[in-house]
């Protein structure tokens, strides 16, 4: 009977754990937001915040083609969009921008590497100078990322940064101000994109 009730405890602590065990989506695209925003937060490596911070405040811009079709990337990865603090804003396209926290959410809501908007815009807005990972990123976005597989995609996957060929490990790519960040799957697009987008 013991042993039993001792099953039982480690399958509900197991589940008690979070979704976060399932580990990230294998799956094709698209990869729409996840809910469990602050578990993967903290998987990431990354302290939820319950406001953005502007000490360190840089924008790198992500894009994801397969077959030469441009995949969203949503916005309010990492926000808590169901904190009543946390505001949306409708935008022009009929998408939602998410965050512009004040006051801020009585707890925990937000982590300092979001988007707002389903721009590709990668914010990382912290209270420490330290420039966060794409690894990090698909970590909170729960999606596989790998040298060789993005999602369900392991074959013909490519990576640019600045519009060069990157071939070192994607995870470890640094999301510094105004970088270019370009997977490729498939057949590539007619351009890659080089720049930091503007206007």
């Amino acid at each position: 009977m013991h042993r039993i009730v001792i099953a039982a405890l480690v399958v509900a602590s197991a589940f008690a754990a979070g979704a976060v065990a399932a580990g990230p989506r294998t799956t094709k695209a698209p990869w729409p937001r996840p809910n469990d925003t602050l578990s993967l937060t903290e998987a990431a490596g990354l302290r939820p915040e319950t406001h953005e911070f502007f000490a360190y405040h840089v924008h790198a811009h992500l894009d994801i083609f397969v077959n030469a079709r441009r995949v969203r990337i949503p916005g309010g990865i990492g926000i808590n969009i169901d904190d009543p603090a946390v505001k949306r804003v409708r935008l022009q396209d009929g998408t939602y921008a998410f965050g512009y926290i004040s006051p801020p959410c009585q707890k925990a809501c937000i982590s300092p590497l979001h988007t707002h908007a389903s721009d590709g815009i990668l914010h990382t807005e912290s209270q420490i100078t330290h420039p966060n990972q794409l690894g990090q990123f698909f970590t909170e976005w729960r999606v596989r990322l790998g040298a060789k597989c993005v999602g369900a995609y392991c074959k013909d996957v490519h990576f640019y940064v600045d519009g060069q060929r990157y071939r070192g490990d994607p995870r470890g790519i640094t999301l510094t101000n105004h970088k270019e960040i370009a997977i490729v799957i498939g057949k590539p697009p007619a351009v890659i994109p080089s720049k930091f987008p503007t206007g």
